[in-house]
């Protein structure tokens, strides 16, 4: 196997999902040994000075964005009327009128499985 250039690493990361990349963080920590969480400690310390950092807060809620249906419409739309309590038709003109949301206000898990499906079916989608 030939040796992967560091840009080459990066492009490969850049077509796996969230989900994908989680996993291979994951598997990348138990064997190494190591944790990809270690710098964010340093970074989340209390500034100099004893002042308190500033907390930011997490998003919690999500919107699943369908961008283009892509050449699978139908499949695209098989996938929308599982994920949503709409009809064949609603869905139809949901998946026509892209970009739109398929979801609002989903948790991250719930987001992240909705935006893997609609990606295999063919759909060109973003979370916001």
């Amino acid at each position: 196997m030939a040796k992967l250039s560091t840009d080459e690493l990066l492009e490969q990361f850049k077509e796996l999902t969230l989900i994908e990349l989680s996993e291979f963080v994951k598997a990348f920590e138990e064997t190494f040994e190591v944790t990809a969480a270690a710098p964010a400690a340093v970074a989340a310390a209390p500034a100099a000075g004893g002042a308190a950092a500033e907390e930011v807060e997490e998003q919690t809620e999500f919107d699943v964005v369908l961008e283009a249906a892509g050449s699978a419409k139908i499949q695209v739309i098989k996938v929308v009327r599982s994920l949503t309590s709409l009809g064949l038709g609603e869905a139809k003109a949901l998946v026509d009128g892209a970009p739109a949301n398929v979801l609002e206000g989903a948790k991250k898990e719930d987001a992240e499985k909705a935006k893997a499906d609609l990606e295999e079916a063919g759909a060109t989608v973003v979370i916001k």
